[in-house]
């Protein structure tokens, strides 16, 4: 609890406790109204300062209005009465600041949830000068700069490690517990946590373009963009709540004249008023007004916490509706790096032929030569090296060790005269020949992300109906792929223009209220993202236009938290909806009864503090989705 709560929780007991005391006391007439007027305002005088600065300011209809005249107005009925019992009143004020304390240790409980998210701010970046580190603001350091981290600091900004190796925590980015761990040439986001080595580091962003301020920033922001459901509640609290006002006035003045005139009966002001006030604390909004944004606050502040950042509460209520997922094919659904995926046909071991490939490509800076210079895995010693002879369009030869080593297609192969095999699989093939002879052949290719396949089997399982990959690719990979990893259908040799074609085209086949997302990477997806019912960037190593243009943004990458996203925006919006029809259906049935006399104050305290406490201890929930 904080200071505030602290002291409102200790104005509730020593109200409590006064009115209890008050209650056995043998007093009677002014001492004992006095006496109640003492816990009545130890507990509820800011009530009533609000609710007199809403009447000077104009804005009257609040709960703070309804509950100073229904508690004055009850003390007023107590003294016309002269039943000397003020219980009610106080007791309505009482129970409505616990609802309300209740109410602010849970948005608390959800603001912390964020804010333990803030803690990926860094305070300083490391600069070396002279031998020495100096602390300087992050904003300080321009791009190019070199700056140490040092273990247990938190990476300030996004760069490349140039010196060092170590494990970094980033659970606060992704939601994951595992560390990853990093090395020279590695590219490194900030927000993470160095925990065992230190780290150099060449910054390839300034601070404000930093993936830690870009995610601040969308949690920050993200409050500003409500959903449909709390403009509803926002547009029914403004109409409602004078509504009822004048509904309670006329309760306690037409059946009273009625009885009057038309009936010559005694016109019962006190019953018909007291009604009226009771009708009054029923009606107050707070369940609703309340609930509904905290449900939204602790679904994205939930959704953070495990690694999907929502950008707003009306994107939240989008996802759930989501029936079609479309992916972008590289770095979405595959890894978007060439990586070496067979040795094929060969004569001679693999490490060999690695071995012999990557020495005869050491001297290219092509991304087939650096797959092959990855799979070695060892350092190159371009001493063994001579006469690179590269041929444009069919691959290198050279001597490795005095022998002649030919690397390439199948045009290098047919250039030279030696036969080869082809390889059936979907790839880059480096044929490779030794001395003349044929040793078999390399496969290159992008790796399908390790649950790809498992994140389309989770989709349909969360209730999405249709998968469909859109790439620029050739038909023969896409088609591999998309077998993979189970997408419904595929579709190749697009350019981004076409990719926008097809998403507006899936968008005319769909039903009205279902809703289309589409997963992606890169700057050629932003036109698409945007274009979306709702766009999901990859948010580790997409490019900054893609997470600009992205309504939902992936931490770590990994396409199966799609539908964990999706279940989370699921669960807020049921806990909406549930809070909706509790929170009216109850006080539905309270006014109806107070109207007719059947409810009393407390029915009154249980329609609105009760109904609140249940609707805010319901709203909370959101902020559990781990394990969605």
């Amino acid at each position: 609890m904080n200071k505030k709560q602290k002291k409102m929780l200790a104005r509730i007991i020593a109200a409590a406790v006064l009115l209890a005391a008050v209650s056995f006391a043998p007093t009677t007439g002014v001492l004992r109204f006095v006496l109640y007027m003492v816990p009545y305002l130890i507990v509820g005088y800011d009530i009533l300062i609000k609710a007199a600065k809403g009447i000077r300011n104009r804005q009257i209809f609040d709960e703070n209005f309804l509950m100073a005249i229904a508690t004055v107005g009850a003390i007023a009925l107590a003294l016309y009465d002269r039943s000397g019992d003020y219980t009610e009143a106080i007791a309505v004020m009482l129970f409505y600041q616990v609802g309300e304390l209740f109410q602010s240790y849970a948005v608390g409980k959800s603001r912390r949830n964020i804010s333990d998210l803030m803690d990926i701010r860094p305070d300083y970046a490391n600069i070396e000068r002279e031998g020495k580190l100096e602390q300087v603001d992050p904003d300080e350091v321009e791009i190019g700069s070199l700056i140490v981290v040092q273990p247990g600091e938190k990476v300030p900004i996004d760069g490349i490690v140039t010196e060092g190796s170590s494990s970094l925590n980033t659970s606060a980015l992704t939601g994951e517990s595992l560390p990853r761990d990093v090395s020279a040439g590695d590219e490194i986001i900030s927000g993470c946590i160095n925990m065992t080595g230190l780290l150099k580091i060449q910054t390839t962003k300034e601070f404000g373009e930093s993936t830690v301020s870009k995610i601040l920033d969308l949690v920050e922001n993200a409050s500003s963009r409500k959903s449909k459901s709390e403009d509803f509640i926002a547009k029914f609290a403004r109409v409602y709540t004078p509504a009822v006002c004048i509904a309670a006035l006329a309760l306690a003045i037409l059946p009273p004249l009625v009885q009057m005139i038309f009936m010559g009966l005694p016109p019962r002001w006190d019953t018909w008023v007291y009604r009226a006030l009771t009708f009054l604390v029923i009606s107050c909004p707070c369940a609703l007004v309340i609930s509904i944004p905290l449900s939204f606050f602790a679904g994205i502040g939930g959704a953070s916490k495990a690694g999907v950042l929502v950008k707003g509460s009306n994107y939240l209520e989008t996802l759930s509706k989501t029936k079609t997922v479309v992916f972008d094919k590289t770095g979405t659904l595959t890894q978007g790096v060439f990586e070496v995926s067979g040795i094929h046909h060969n004569t001679v071991e693999n490490e060999k032929i690695l071995e012999y490939a990557a020495l005869a490509e050491s001297a290219s800076s092509h991304p087939i030569s650096r797959s092959l210079q990855r799979a070695y895995g060892k350092e190159i010693d371009r001493s063994r090296v001579q006469d690179i002879k590269e041929i444009s369009g069919n691959g290198v030869i050279a001597k490795v060790d005095g022998v002649e080593v030919a690397a390439g297609n199948t045009k290098l192969m047919e250039r030279l005269h030696i036969p080869y095999i082809d390889c059936h699989h979907v790839g880059t093939i480096v044929h490779m020949a030794i001395q003349g002879e044929y040793v078999g052949h390399i496969l290159i290719s992008d790796i399908v992300k390790p649950h790809a396949k498992e994140a389309i089997q989770a989709l349909k399982a969360s209730g999405v109906h249709k998968t469909i990959m859109l790439t620029g690719d050739a038909k023969k990979v896409a088609d591999q792929v998309a077998a993979a990893v189970g997408v419904d259908e595929a579709h190749s040799e697009l350019l981004p223009s076409d990719k926008v074609e097809w998403v507006e085209r899936f968008m005319e086949q769909k039903q009205d209220q279902d809703k289309l997302a589409f997963v992606g990477d890169g700057i050629n997806d932003a036109p698409v993202l945007r274009r979306a019912d709702i766009g999901i960037a990859m948010g580790a190593m997409g490019s900054d236009a893609a997470i600009e243009a992205a309504d939902v943004v992936l931490m770590d990458d990994d396409p199966l938290k799609i539908a964990k996203a999706i279940r989370i925006s699921r669960k807020c919006l049921g806990i909406v909806y549930q809070n909706i029809v509790f929170a009216i259906g109850i006080k539905l049935i309270c006014l109806i009864l107070g109207a007719f006399g059947i409810a009393n104050m407390w029915l009154a305290i249980f329609a609105d503090v009760g109904v609140m406490i249940i609707a805010v201890l319901n709203a909370i929930r959101a902020l559990f989705v781990q394990k969605l």
